[in-house]
């Protein structure tokens, strides 16, 4: 698969992407910070460096709109001038992302537009809300979890409002480093079930 749609998340053992009460001015709710204490290790030559090195040279950012906002909108620029397409189910013509942002409210037509700006680099994906909407519409094709050995007890599950479809992975890529294990799942598609 040359330009896959893939998300990457650091999560809790017990699905957790952020602590409790995550908002503004606490973007990773309380002690949601752990889960990124890998990150220590993103300039390294081991594992952590590498995922985060492939999770740069991705060619555009498909983003929620709750993590786009907490984030500060990323002041338009995520990493290298990439396109950012913000997944939203409103737009107002008020409202203009900075940067190399736009909002889009159709999951297929967002996929389609972060493929043909990334060409033949991979799109990042971030938040839970994104992840969820392009698992539902079949869009999302990889999952990069870092998973953390920490259980958070509280706060915003990754895939809590999915629903009850069944989705099957395959691991392809286990990389384990300092306080994480990067996990790399393929997304199988309905008709690839056995």
């Amino acid at each position: 698969m040359n330009d896959p749609i893939r998300l990457y998340m650091s999560m809790s053992l017990d699905g957790y992407i952020a602590g409790p009460d995550d908002r503004p001015g606490q973007e990773l709710g309380r002690d949601g910070g752990r889960l990124f204490n890998w990150l220590d290790d993103r300039h390294s030559d081991g594992p952590s460096g590498q995922v985060y090195r492939e999770a740069l040279a991705s060619g555009a950012l498909i983003s929620g709109r709750r993590t786009f906002e907490l984030a500060g909108r990323w002041q338009g620029d995520h990493h290298d001038g990439v396109p950012i397409f913000v997944l939203t189910h409103h737009v107002d013509d008020r409202d203009v992302p900075p940067g190399h942002a736009c909002f889009v409210t159709d999951v297929e037509d967002c996929a389609r537009q972060a493929r043909a700006a990334a060409g033949d680099r991979p799109v990042m994906v971030h938040g839970a809300g994104a992840a969820q909407a392009l698992l539902r519409a079949g869009q999302l094709d990889e999952m990069e979890i870092h998973l953390v050995p920490v259980l958070l007890g509280a706060g915003r599950r990754l895939f809590e409002h999915l629903g009850s479809d069944h989705i099957e992975l395959d691991l392809v890529r286990r990389l384990e480093d300092r306080d994480v294990t990067h996990l790399r799942y393929r997304v199988r598609r309905p008709e690839e079930a056995a």
